[in-house]
């Protein structure tokens, strides 16, 4: 098959381009800096044309207010020219419980992209994942200082990137699910917790400080992890760590 895999140079993408070219696809990474547009729409039907799938992987430049109008924009001309081009399958990434935490416009507008593709023309997929063991440490300097880390006792299930490409590359292989697949880690911390681990692995002295106000998952509950139907992938993270 071939896919087209927008967003295909990043973090996720890179690794879902090798697996699926190593598994005997053919598989198209495509950038906006290789000439792929999703906002103004430049290159986009190009990048479309002949793909059995599309996997969107981009993402909004900021998590602020300003994400809604990134995610409908890109995904009203991706799936545009995608029907043109007569493509079969179109998978996205997203956030387990992206659609219970109405208080983070990032979530609200990754709850909106899947409204569009799942109310759109073609056959779809959404891979929910939870947070990246590889965002910890920017997750962390978003409320230190010199000495103290504040981080809120939010439960999170964190999961490497390389399961999540994983995953993305065996849905995208598949039929479409017309629906959602959640992801996750093997295991649930708090997010102190996960801070203090870091830390103490990475000889850093800093203390974490729970503070349940600190940061952009202060409002993020613990009804946001995955439930039991979730697909849990094999990395833990003192292993990632390690």
């Amino acid at each position: 098959m071939k896919f087209a895999v927008i967003g295909g140079t990043g973090l996720i993408g890179s690794q879902v381009v090798e697996i699926l070219n190593s598994a005997g696809h053919e598989a198209v990474p495509h950038s906006k800096s290789g000439g792929v547009d999703v906002i103004s729409g430049r290159g986009l039907g190009e990048a479309v044309a002949g793909a059995d799938v599309v996997v969107n992987l981009t993402n909004s430049p900021t998590f602020d207010e300003a994400s809604p109008a990134f995610f409908r924009t890109s995904m009203e001309n991706l799936l545009a020219e995608a029907r043109k081009g007569g493509v079969g399958h179109f998978v996205i990434l997203s956030i387990v419980g992206t659609d219970r935490v109405p208080e983070l416009a990032y979530y609200r507008a990754k709850a909106l992209q899947e409204e569009i593709l799942a109310a759109g023309p073609i056959p779809y997929s959404i891979v929910r994942a939870t947070q990246f063991m590889e965002f910890m440490d920017a997750v962390m300097s978003w409320t230190a200082d010199a000495g103290t880390v504040r981080l809120p006792a939010t439960p999170v299930q964190p999961i490497a990137a390389k399961d999540v490409a994983a995953a993305v590359a065996e849905v995208a292989a598949g039929a479409p699910l017309n629906g959602i697949r959640d992801i996750a880690g093997p295991e649930i911390f708090t997010l102190d917790e996960l801070g203090r681990i870091t830390l103490a692995r990475k000889g850093d002295d800093r203390t974490v400080v729970t503070d349940p106000t600190a940061g952009m998952f202060a409002v993020v509950k613990g009804d946001v992890l995955t439930d039991k139907d979730a697909h849990l992938a094999p990395t833990r993270y003192t292993d990632w760590l390690s």
